[in-house]
């Protein structure tokens, strides 16, 4: 009870705060969702990433491990999503949505606080979660960029498109200037890190102005499929593919904590972006992260029992 408490007044309540501020405001002032949308995607995500990769100080023992796991974990889920939107009949932009919505999951803003909290007295826990969260913006801005857009494009136009991102550069910096231990001058710094800052509360209020005149009379199909992919079978996934490796201790537990997290954000600013059922997306963040309270309660008390 102590852990679904904290998490619900330290995490789950500052998110609903920013959600119902942008909800307030779209309702009051009619705020441009086109212009939120893209300057998250082309200049505040780029900044996010730009940060989590360059500040990261991780072992390569512990990076090889977790990586290990993330490729064979999201490679499960990416196919589990691809045949469930099969199965039910999604159309292409549904299909991309849906996708997306299950298999992109809230690392960030969510699931570091929800590993600071549990790994209090192990930093260990704290550090797989950090690259969970960079390997989360990778997969964001390659497969969930690539859902998006090839939900109305093919070929060629999709791969122009995605190297039209910024936040693809953004990356191959940051990981150039680490890699030569490159200083970023304060004056630089500065800018960038005010700017990802800012990337969480744009993020939100969008979000919340979204889903400001949204009337959800019935629970609809792909909205079931999204909370049971992202809350229940993503972390069975995460389980199963934690035994096949032999993980085990700390290592094994904020794995597990990590793929039980709600959807990313970022599913529904892409599906905004781009058209593609965001009233879905919208809905699929907000609905998992209040189910998530409970789900990912249950998550963590069984990886202390299991490991």
């Amino acid at each position: 009870m102590t852990i679904l408490f904290h998490i619900l007044l330290d995490i789950i309540f500052p998110i609903f705060v920013l959600v119902g501020a942008g909800a307030l405001l779209q309702r009051l002032i009619r705020l441009d969702l086109s212009t939120l949308s893209t300057l998250t995607v082309y200049f505040l995500l780029p900044a996010v990433c730009f940060v989590n990769i360059y500040e990261s100080n991780m072992s390569s023992k512990l990076i090889s491990r977790t990586l290990l796991f993330l490729m064979l974990f999201n490679i499960l889920l990416i196919l589990t999503s691809m045949v469930i939107a099969k199965v039910n009949g999604f159309d292409r932009k549904l299909a991309a949505t849906f996708k997306n919505s299950m298999v992109l999951s809230n690392s960030g803003n969510y699931g570091l606080p929800v590993s600071e909290l549990v790994f209090a007295a192990n930093p260990g826990g704290m550090s797989i979660q950090i690259i969970v969260s960079i390997f989360q913006n990778l997969l964001t801005f390659t497969y969930g960029f690539f859902n998006s857009v090839s939900a109305e494009s093919s070929g060629s136009d999709i791969l122009r498109k995605i190297m039209r991102l910024p936040v693809i550069y953004a990356l191959l910096l940051a990981i150039f200037l680490k890699w030569l231990h490159i200083e970023i001058p304060e004056f630089l710094w500065k800018p960038i890190e005010n700017s990802s800052n800012a990337f969480l509360a744009v993020a939100l209020v969008t979000l919340g102005a979204q889903v400001a005149f949204l009337k959800i009379t019935r629970i609809s199909k792909p909205i079931v499929w999204i909370v049971i992919g992202r809350l229940i079978i993503s972390p069975l996934i995460g389980l199963l593919v934690i035994n096949i490796l032999g993980l085990t201790d700390i290592t094994a537990q904020a794995l597990f904590i990590a793929s039980s997290f709600p959807s990313s954000r970022n599913s529904a600013l892409l599906a905004l972006e781009y058209d593609n059922y965001p009233e879905y997306a919208s809905q699929a963040v907000l609905l998992t992260t209040i189910l998530s309270g409970i789900t990912v309660t249950v998550v963590v008390y069984l990886s202390k029992i299991l490991f």
